[in-house]
């Protein structure tokens, strides 16, 4: 089995943290936390799960799909959503990851939030392992290492939803070009949406170009847009 040391050898990805109040993940590398420190957990329900129109659009074997897996946080938000939705089947989540955090560093981030109970131990402890397809009752999450720009172009599947949840475009614009915006298109379901924290005006329009009708839409907390999109 792979470690999760051996990912960070082969990637020389390990990623260098800083923690503002004690208790907020901040990359020195990107110089950007790694969720709102109003409320993580808010922004997540506000920007992912409600930008792409859930619960109301889940079905059996829904699709999640994210660039910038961090955490974990909205992985764990999308299960706990799926379940209070009443949903039957399986909730398949896949995400890009380039710089993994360390399961120790992932559980000190998620102590935040107590009500994601122990889908949080069982998240840790697959990651402690080296997991990267990870099974959990209603739940398939696979995270897939190294830079999008090379592991998304190879990916078989078709997200019904993506969570566009990089480091800010201008501090980590690698994550926002054209090209990979065009690869989230091509991987996406039809009428499948995205949903991101970002308003900037290049993003939004490679995604236009890429074939989402994108619209922007009030931001959480103090930031003012957001956008999200439908597939054309």
């Amino acid at each position: 089995m792979v470690s999760m040391n051996d990912i960070f050898m082969e990637y020389h990805a390990m990623p260098s943290l800083s923690w503002r109040d004690g208790a907020t993940p901040v990359s020195d590398q990107f110089d950007d936390p790694y969720f709102s420190i109003r409320n993580g957990l808010e922004e997540t329900c506000h920007v992912f799960l409600a930008g792409n129109d859930l619960p109301r659009r889940f079905r059996p074997g829904f699709h999640i799909a994210e660039l910038g897996f961090g955490t974990g946080l909205n992985a764990l938000a999308s299960l706990a959503l799926w379940r209070t939705s009443g949903q039957a089947g399986i909730l398949h989540f896949s995400s890009f990851e380039a710089y993994p955090l360390s399961a120790d560093e992932t559980a000190k981030a998620l102590e935040a939030w107590p009500q994601l109970g122990p889908d949080v131990d069982w998240l840790v402890a697959a990651l402690r392992q080296g997991q990267t397809e990870i099974d959990a009752p209603g739940f398939h999450l696979s995270l897939i290492i190294g830079d999008a720009n090379e592991t998304l172009p190879d990916w078989k599947g078709r997200a019904d939803a993506w969570f566009l949840d990089g480091f800010s475009p201008a501090k980590n614009p690698e994550l926002w070009k054209a090209g990979l915006m065009a690869e989230v298109a091509a991987h996406t379901a039809p009428s499948g949406t995205f949903a991101t924290y970002s308003a900037a005006g290049h993003v939004r329009q490679a995604l236009d170009r890429a074939g989402f009708d994108v619209e922007r839409m009030p931001g959480y907390g103090t930031k003012r847009h957001m956008s999200r999109g439908v597939l054309r």
